[in-house]
């Protein structure tokens, strides 16, 4: 393998041009290249998968426009928690968080998880106990203090719903659809790594935690067969365990990675009212984006190719 490959997104559901503004439009663009061509800096320069991922993510994380680290949503009680994976397809390790808060990056809290503790997943104040002894970047609360998203949270309590960042309908023009952040990628070397982070749903209950930090759900990488990341309604990427079921489906059933995808994505996932995507790259470097949704943030680059950046389906 000497071709390195790298694929990110920014969350799935209901995008559509009619309601995007041309400013808004350019800023996503501007912060999708951003976030790709920080995780291909790495891989180009012969560096580890694992590296890519969690700086393409960082990226992500770092800007508000996105429902992950500095853009995470509200909870019911004004608070963000937050959750995040992290998994090297090399030797099946893999870190978790979920439920914390004021933490600056929580993908690279889940590396350190990963390579820093005995654990695969540490939740709560757990997690912010580790936080700590690793020296881990906290932020304070006005760090993550986001008006649109505090605007979405007063909607969300008034209509006393749940809601996820992509659903239609929910906010001013322009201005619903956002969600979880995540990058897939291959190395020079062969190794494959995924990763996910999520600010989860605005006004979701005290506790709740989605498919993002949960290996095998929202996030998995195997050297054997491909890495994935998803962005969608998160109940029902758990029930239907969608990262592994594409593994599983070229492992066990030798589908191609397409394959596998179109039947998880566009069969399975419809035939339980689950809405979103997911972004995937196999040991060959092939990277397929697929979503049922009306459209996905995503972009992806391959050694020698242009870099390709999409918004709508």
């Amino acid at each position: 393998m000497s071709n390195y490959g790298i694929a990110i997104h920014g969350g799935a559901g209901t995008i559509l041009k009619s309601t995007m503004t041309p400013e808004k439009e350019a800023a996503y663009t501007q912060a999708l290249a951003d976030a790709i061509y920080a995780g291909e800096a790495v891989l180009k320069n012969g560096g580890a998968a694992l590296d890519a991922v969690e700086l393409a993510i960082v990226s992500l994380e770092n800007n508000p426009l996105f429902n992950a680290g500095k853009g995470a949503v509200f909870t019911h009680t004004g608070k963000h928690e937050m959750d995040a994976c992290i998994m090297n397809g090399k030797d099946l390790s893999a870190g978790a968080v979920a439920g914390v808060s004021n933490i600056k990056n929580p993908i690279s809290l889940s590396r350190a998880v990963m390579e820093k503790s005995d654990h695969v997943f540490l939740a709560g104040l757990g997690a912010l106990d580790f936080a700590k002894k690793v020296n881990a970047k906290f932020e304070d609360d006005e760090y993550f203090f986001v008006q649109m998203r505090y605007e979405q949270l007063q909607m969300a309590l008034k209509s006393d719903s749940m809601i996820l960042d992509h659903t239609e309908d929910t906010f001013e023009k322009g201005e619903k659809k956002f969600g979880t952040v995540g990058a897939v990628a291959i190395d020079i070397h062969g190794n494959l790594a995924g990763g996910t982070s999520t600010g989860g749903m605005t006004n979701k209950n005290y506790g709740r935690v989605g498919d993002t930090p949960m290996v095998g759900a929202g996030t998995y990488a195997n050297n054997n067969t491909c890495a994935i990341s998803c962005t969608g309604h998160g109940e029902f990427f758990i029930r239907s365990v969608v990262a592994y079921d594409i593994s599983c489906l070229m492992e066990y059933k030798g589908l191609s990675l397409k394959e596998a995808c179109d039947i998880v994505v566009m069969d399975k996932l419809v035939k339980i009212g689950g809405e979103g995507g997911l972004i995937a790259i196999d040991k060959f470097g092939n990277i397929e984006l697929p979503f049922n949704s009306e459209g996905m943030y995503r972009a992806k680059k391959t050694f020698g190719s242009d870099v390709f950046i999409g918004i709508y389906k």
